[in-house]
């Protein structure tokens, strides 16, 4: 008997019972969808939480003050104490001492309500420098951005995000016109581009709506406070990705020294980058796939219970037909051979129909969701491999168990 043979005939057996291989194929097409939705939604998520974070700079870093103790012992959390000021800034901004920096932004900032006629809106004041915009990379969308000159003259003036300015003036162009925060009158001077917004499960963030006005201006006339040189963070931009690792090291050493810290361990900042975000946010989804994929390997598992439990009901069906065969010079290895292929030919209908309703799932899906879920052709031939392997596994032993019936017993098998 050819190989031909051996399909035609292995073929011919599962669609004698349709409805029993039906229900077979159903659960090994479940097992792998799940697979393919599973592995699709874990990419896409990592894919989305990487292009957010690139978004912001794949070259950047993020120094932040260090914490507060206060008389009672009670620790407040990163960001808390006044440890950077602006004289930290502009001692990263010089090319002799750290030459992997490209631009140096200091920010401080908070949340107040900006007021525009009789329209008021809550936003995030942003104090900083003209490099705010280069290390954001962000561009302008009308107006101009913030200069120099504003800085050292404490200008009373602001650039909106594309947000916040449509909130403010919805009918009218935005520049030239004027808010007020907290009783002090600030001109628009420009707006920002949109970049879009960032949405997760948990959290909700729009970086278009802001408003940026100079790190002067915030500190004397807006945020006040017992130091007007504190800042709340210094963005830091490398002049490459690669040059990223020399230029982290460049801050920590001179900050340590600037603060008078010998020990690195003692540090009163924290410096994170974009790298050590992404990382951090792949393995959590990672994670969470594989926690997944697990529970949908279970139900291919299951699959490969039910393609062995056809095959052994069918070869108790079959003992006479097998016997016969037998009878007639069909040798142990072909009918192994020939319930292989019916048990091959379960797992590949369970695979390529399964495949199939993931990427059907994979492109309505999302809508449904909220979420992306990415198309992985690796994961598709491998679910659609898997399935195959299973009808193979799971059949080699009915296969084996008809193979060995002896002829004589089989014939005269009721």
């Amino acid at each position: 008997m050819s190989w031909l043979e051996s399909f035609r005939t292995g073929l011919n057996g599962v669609r004698t019972h349709r409805l029993r291989s039906g229900l077979t194929v159903l659960g090994i097409l479940i097992g792998i969808a799940a697979v393919i939705l599973t592995v699709g939604l874990g990419e896409g998520a990592q894919g989305q939480v990487a292009s957010e974070i690139t978004a912001l700079g794949s070259n950047l870093l993020t120094i932040t003050p260090g914490s507060t103790t206060s008389t009672a012992g009670i620790r407040g959390g990163f960001g808390t104490a006044g440890t950077l000021t602006t004289f930290d800034a502009t001692a990263l901004d010089s090319t002799t001492v750290a030459p992997d920096i490209k631009a140096v932004a200091p920010t401080t900032d908070s949340s107040e309500a900006l007021t525009a006629g009789t329209t008021n809106w809550t936003t995030t004041i942003v104090g900083s420098t003209p490099s705010w915009i280069t290390v954001r990379g962000e561009t302008i969308e009308s107006g101009r951005f913030l200069d120099n000159q504003d800085v050292t003259d404490h200008e009373a003036v602001v650039v909106l995000g594309s947000a916040t300015a449509s909130e403010l003036f919805s009918r009218e162009d935005p520049v030239g016109q004027t808010v007020d925060v907290n009783g002090l009158p600030l001109t628009v001077v420009g707006v920002l581009n949109s970049v879009g917004s960032s949405t997760s499960s948990s959290t909700v963030s729009d970086p278009d709506d802001t408003a940026v006005v100079p790190i002067t201006t915030a500190a004397e006339e807006i945020f006040g406070g017992t130091s007007r040189n504190s800042v709340s963070s210094i963005i830091v931009q490398a002049r490459s990705s690669d040059d990223l690792t020399a230029a982290y090291q460049e801050a920590d050493h001179l900050l340590l020294n600037l603060h008078g810290i010998t020990t690195p361990a003692d540090a009163d900042f924290t410096i994170t980058s974009s790298a050590s975000l992404i990382s951090t946010a792949t393995s959590v989804d990672r994670t969470l796939t594989i926690l997944l994929g697990g529970v949908a390997g279970i139900s291919l598992l299951v699959g490969g219970i039910g393609v062995m439990n056809i095959m052994l009901v069918s070869v108790t069906e079959r003992i006479r037909e097998i016997g016969l065969r037998k009878a007639l010079g069909a040798t142990p290895r072909l009918i192994r051979r020939q319930f292989l292929v019916e048990a091959s030919v379960l797992g590949l209908s369970g695979g390529a129909l399964g495949a199939a309703l993931g990427i059907i799932g994979a492109i309505f899906l999302p809508g449904a969701v909220g979420d992306p879920i990415a198309i992985s052709p690796v994961a598709v031939a491998g679910a659609i491999v898997v399935a195959m392997a299973i009808g193979l596994v799971f059949g080699v032993y009915p296969a084996s168990r008809a193979a060995n019936l002896a002829p004589i017993d089989a014939l005269r098998s009721e």
